[in-house]
């Protein structure tokens, strides 16, 4: 991730530009200083309604909890198979 972040107001402009005013996303993002990558991805999130985005921001979030949850347990796991394998290995 670059780490490059813009306001919601800078990514919904940009947005209307596409959607609206019909122009290439492509043009515009070279124009913003954006990847068109990112231009895609704001186009497919502001042009839902906003129900169904609050339901991707969710999902979203639930995921991002998951992964870190399941972060957490593999590095809890890979800890007691090695413990596991050191005290086998000092009691024979």
């Amino acid at each position: 991730m670059s780490g490059k972040r813009y306001p919601e107001e800078f990514k919904i402009e940009a947005v209307k530009q596409v959607t609206e005013r019909g122009h290439p996303a492509t043009e515009v993002a070279a124009r913003l200083g954006v990847s068109s990558h990112s231009l895609y991805q704001w186009v497919k999130r502001y042009s839902a309604p906003p129900a169904e985005r609050q339901k991707m921001d969710d999902q979203q979030a639930e995921m991002k909890r998951l992964k870190a949850e399941l972060k957490r347990v593999t590095e809890e796991r890979d800890i007691l198979k090695k413990a596991a394998a050191y005290f086998a290995k000092m009691s024979g």
